[in-house]
């Protein structure tokens, strides 16, 4: 009798921890990728409305269109064609960058919001904390892509001058990482 008395203990306690850990937890629905530095990735797998090219990723920890004006600033585009097709010079030979700004969103549903407005509703009473039951958070990207005078794709690995391409696009994002006033980015030039 006493180990049928300990095993119920014991399987009331291991109900007990695996309903509070599953009460206390959030669900993740989506996660935002986490880059360090940058990333090399066919556009369209990062984000399904971009196009089916090879990109350079990274995190832009800036506020919105701060990219757009870097771009705008150093390449003196007046805000004519800014994120499309942008000439830019790499060992003397002219190619075409195209950045996009890029949102991901990490969400998550919080499971005890949502147990308590559930125990709430089946009293009568209103749901108070519909706002927390899922949470969202975004971080921002930018991805680049570059082309020649005869659109191909030059970040694709097949491409001979691919490494000479990403070098420059690793200076172009330090730079922009680093510069506050873009102007400075113009005289760098």
């Amino acid at each position: 009798m006493n180990i049928q008395r300990i095993n119920q203990n014991l399987m009331k306690l291991l109900l007990l921890l695996f309903s509070l850990l599953l009460f206390t937890s959030c669900i993740p629905l989506k996660v935002a990728p986490k880059i360090k530095e940058d990333k090399l990735i066919v556009a369209k797998k990062f984000k399904s409305t971009l196009p089916k090219k090879h990109s350079y990723v990274f995190e832009d920890p800036k506020d919105a269109n701060e990219f757009y004006n870097y771009i705008n600033t150093k390449y003196e585009l007046n805000h004519e064609n800014v994120q499309n097709n942008v000439p830019v010079l790499i060992n003397g030979y002219q190619y075409f960058l195209t950045f996009h700004e890029v949102e991901r969103v990490t969400k998550t549903v919080n499971l005890i919001p949502l147990v308590v407005d559930a125990s709430l509703d089946s009293k009568g009473y209103s749901p108070i904390l519909e706002d927390v039951h899922s949470t969202r958070t975004g971080n921002w990207y930018i991805v680049l892509t570059v082309s020649d005078s005869k659109l191909n794709d030059c970040l694709d690995p097949n491409y001979g001058d691919r490494e000479v391409i990403i070098e420059y696009l690793k200076k172009e994002r330090l730079e922009y990482l680093a510069t506050t006033n873009y102007f400075d980015a113009l005289f760098r030039k």
